[in-house]
């Protein structure tokens, strides 16, 4: 054959997948009989480049930059600048400590990320053997190029997309790539997959395509173009922009009051003056950053992953704790999550045999027991009694291969009798045996009725005269059952308001008996039927999104179709979860809000997912949507306080100065009373919080609602207190009394004030009954509270860091606090029971509108 041009362009990989291979050999311009020359694959290089995954690197500067971007964190340096610049270093180091803190996380979380790609390339064929100027030599597979020819045999790994040219046949594993259960049978013409393994035979093949444009490649760029950011983010991004949106008008109002009355009033000006309104912007700062916002978030997470590790589940992404939290669809992948991934023999059907047990002796008299496949594990495994083959002695064996479509074998028993047995297609064996026209279509009959239920089929023959003439024993029907508990566990989901779609690279009847047995329903649709071949994953029609979301499963799925699932239902307003062990499975895995790699998979796989599961089955995923759940009811109980102190804080500043001139708190008052308020508030992470039966997100409208209600009461409480103190001032017999005789004192009553009506509040935003309903905290964080408490007394009592006021004043303080307590019990219970009364109108009135017209007449 004379070498040709090479094909322009590797977009005809499709083509050259489908087209007759003499065809594709001619597009290629290949030689199968001398292959490429040295010059010929140098040009190749140069235009298809090297068969490896393309890299795109991003430096490690970069990525810790990136850290230092978004509301938060420019709110946070700003803050942290003022503070440099006004000399206050006690403030700088507090401030910037918990910044690094928070890039610090978000870095590692990133650099496990980033494994995903890592494990794919692992995942490639280092080396392969390929026909180059005239003869088979090992190469390195980096420089293989379409039209090269290769060699492929037991145990190695394919190198890229080939065609099959020449050889026998070849048993090829492409579980990983494509889900399916068994390893297929490759012959002249077939397509093998780069990173498949070959499990049998030796082959050459024609290379296709390489690098980023193989199969393989296209489910690497997946992954690199897959991952959503996390709701947590989005929720930390919204809460920065509402109260930097609040912080920026009430420093302007601020500056804007102190520069009239320095300069209209006073009518004087100086850098005194600048840097006092300087100072006056930092209070307000330093009040307004919610600076343990992200710690709290990760540490409560971290320790909700450390419960998940309990429960066999590791965490590699800590925002996957609170995403799953609000999954209401689980896709789950089939082979080895949903079933055993054990092929089992189910009763045999007897045609000539007249005992079950000498059907399966014959199969396994045909099977090998040391290099055994599954089929022959589950053969061999159904033996009642394996003692059975000791009498027997193997003379000749002939191994499955995809033309015979059987196996055969000669043995002899305990009395030298030669018997020979043969397994395999029901079709071959029929032919093999020939029988009356009445056991055919019988054994046509039962092979049918199995391939509607998802069995395999194997047919078992045996002859005792040379092969002269054989008996048609029965037919063992193959099936991967459903693991025990899966069942159950999808029914406890289900009961959690999650809906389970199973995903199987198997085919559409083997996915939809094992749907019917699991009681997921049978709308089980064929990739190839719902997906054109064409189609964008990122952008799925109207027509195939309503399907995806209507079906109960999917079958032959490759990973763009995996990919386009959750794409697809995700664009559509859903929380999706998904479970895989493959290859096939990582672009999904990353994509997905919670990928989740179950026990045995790859490392591909472990790389793209954010859990993943160490015990098998779908059982651990119950245990985590119950605790994602309650971490998440945790972080919303920190962020509904945490934004309603902030604002107590900020407009207390603001009113305070603008409408008394008095400065309420120093910024080391607000430093600290931070420290006192977060650091214990950490132990959140171990409270009682109810699980909901249905999932839960982010809600922000209602979240900032009752933040926001919840803080304008505390800022009524706050501005109140003050009121009463300005008032005990002025009165020189309570002054006494209470042994208020200066601001600084005053000072030191809104710092206790703060700090214990803070912790206070918490119990009201832990529970949305009321504060001493069960459940109640739990014993890490009353105990918190109640030691910090302890220490903010302690301060104020004894005058540690701040002046000190009486044990009398104290006491007041706390009754004043225990009284609005109350009174923000009910304002939260009041809240709460308007807004579900606006939702049930609204759903009410949703409902109505989708009535059709006349739908309630008679």
């Amino acid at each position: 054959m004379t070498t040709t041009s090479a094909a322009s362009d590797t977009s005809q990989s499709e083509d050259l997948e489908t087209m007759d291979v003499a065809e594709a050999i001619k597009t290629l311009g290949a030689n199968t009989e001398n292959g490429l020359t040295t010059a010929e694959v140098n040009q190749r290089l140069e235009k298809y480049g090297p068969n490896a995954l393309p890299e795109k690197h991003e430096s490690l500067a970069h990525k810790i930059l990136k850290y230092f971007v978004g509301p938060i964190a420019f709110m946070i340096e700003a803050a942290a600048i003022v503070s440099a610049f006004l000399g206050r270093w006690d403030d700088f180091i507090i401030i910037f400590a918990l910044l690094v803190f928070n890039a610090g996380l978000e870095l590692w979380q990133d650099l496990k990320a980033s494994n995903a790609l890592k494990a794919l390339k692992e995942s490639l064929a280092p080396h392969a053997t390929a026909l180059r100027d005239g003869s088979f030599q090992q190469i390195d597979a980096a420089t293989l190029v379409p039209g090269d020819v290769v060699r492929i045999r037991l145990g190695e790994i394919v190198p890229a997309d080939l065609r099959l040219v020449s050889g026998d046949f070849a048993s090829i594993d492409q579980a990983a790539l494509t889900g399916e259960s068994l390893p297929v049978s490759k012959k002249v013409g077939d397509e093998a997959y780069s990173g498949s393994v070959v499990k049998q035979g030796v082959m050459e093949g024609l290379v296709i395509a390489t690098g980023g444009n193989t199969f393989f490649g296209r489910t690497a760029k997946l992954v690199a173009g897959a991952g959503a950011v996390s709701h947590a983010q989005r929720a930390m991004f919204q809460i920065g922009n509402f109260l930097i949106m609040v912080a920026v008008v009430l420093a302007l109002i601020m500056v804007g009051v102190q520069v009239w009355r320095d300069i209209v009033v006073a009518d004087t000006w100086g850098v005194a003056d600048a840097l006092n309104i300087l100072q006056f912007v930092l209070i307000l700062l330093v009040a307004s950053i919610p600076v343990a916002m992200p710690a709290v978030f990760s540490i409560t997470m971290a320790l909700g992953a450390l419960a998940l590790s309990k429960e066999k589940a590791i965490v590699s992404k800590l925002s996957s704790i609170e995403e799953m939290a609000g999954v209401d669809i689980l896709c789950s992948d089939k082979t080895g999550t949903l079933t055993k991934n054990i092929l089992t023999l189910g009763d045999p059907i007897l045609l000539q045999a007249s005992d079950p047990q000498d059907v399966v002796l014959a199969a396994s008299l045909a099977s090998e027991t040391e290099h055994s496949d599954v089929i022959d594990s589950a053969v061999i495994e159904a033996l009642k009694d394996r003692s059975t083959l000791k009498p027997f002695t193997t003379t000749q064996y002939t191994p499955f291969d995809p033309v015979s479509k059987r196996t055969q074998a000669t043995v002899t028993d305990a009395d030298g009798n030669v018997i020979m047995v043969s397994k395999g297609a029901p079709q071959a064996i029929v032919d093999l045996v020939t029988p009356a026209k009445d056991i055919a279509d019988k054994v046509n009959e039962h092979v049918a009725e199995l391939g509607s239920r998802g069995y395999r089929a194997l047919g078992v023959a045996r002859s005792a005269d040379q092969g002269k003439s054989w008996y048609l024993l029965g037919i063992l029907p193959m099936f991967d059952p459903p693991r025990d508990d899966s069942k159950e566990t999808i029914e406890k989901v289900r009961a959690r308001g999650v809906a389970v779609k199973m995903v199987t690279g198997d085919d559409t009847a083997i996915a939809r008996e094992t749907a019917r047995q699991l009681g997921l329903g049978t709308n089980i649709v064929p990739a190839a039927e719902a997906f054109p071949k064409d189609m964008d994953p990122d952008h799925v029609p109207k027509k195939i999104a309503d399907a995806i979301e209507e079906a109960d499963g999917f079958a032959r799925v490759f990973p763009e179709h995996k990919y386009a699932i959750v794409k697809a239902l995700q664009q559509r307003g859903h929380l999706v979860a998904m479970t895989g062990d493959g290859v096939n499975d990582a672009p999904a895995l990353k994509q997905a809000d919670c990928g989740t790699a179950v026990s045995g998979a790859t490392d591909a796989a472990r790389g793209a997912a954010a859990l993943i599961l160490t015990a098998p089955g779908l059982s651990v995923i119950e245990n985590a949507i119950e605790e994602a759940r309650r971490i998440f009811g945790r972080i919303t109980s920190y962020t509904i306080y945490r934004v309603a102190l902030t604002m107590d804080i900020m407009f207390l500043v603001v009113l305070s100065t603008i409408f008394l001139n008095f400065q309420p708190l120093t910024a080391i008052m607000i430093v600290i009373m931070s420290l006192l308020d977060d650091v214990p508030i950490m132990t959140i992470a171990y409270d009682n919080t109810p699980v909901t039966r249905d999932p839960i997100r982010w809600r922000m409208t209602r979240l900032l609602t009752v933040s926001a209600v919840l803080g304008f009461a505390s800022i009524v409480q706050s501005f109140g207190l003050l009121l009463i103190g300005f008032t005990v001032m002025s009165v020189p017999a309570a002054q006494n009394f209470f042994g208020l005789h200066d601001q600084s004192h005053l000072q030191t009553v809104m710092f206790l004030q703060l700090v214990a009506g803070g912790h206070l509040m918490l119990l009201v935003t832990r529970t949305e009954k009321w504060f001493f309903e069960k459940p109640y905290p739990a014993r890490p964080l009353w105990l918190a509270i109640v030691l910090t408490q302890a220490f903010a007394v302690l301060m104020c009592g004894f005058g540690w860091i701040v002046p000190k006021i009486s044990w009398m004043t104290i006491a007041w303080i706390w009754v004043y606090l225990l009284v609005w307590l109350v009174i923000l019990g009910a304002v939260r219970i009041a809240m709460e029971r308007l807004m579900d009364n606006q939702l049930s109108r609204r759903a009410e009135a949703k409902k109505i509108m989708n009535t059709p017209l006349g739908g309630g007449m008679s």
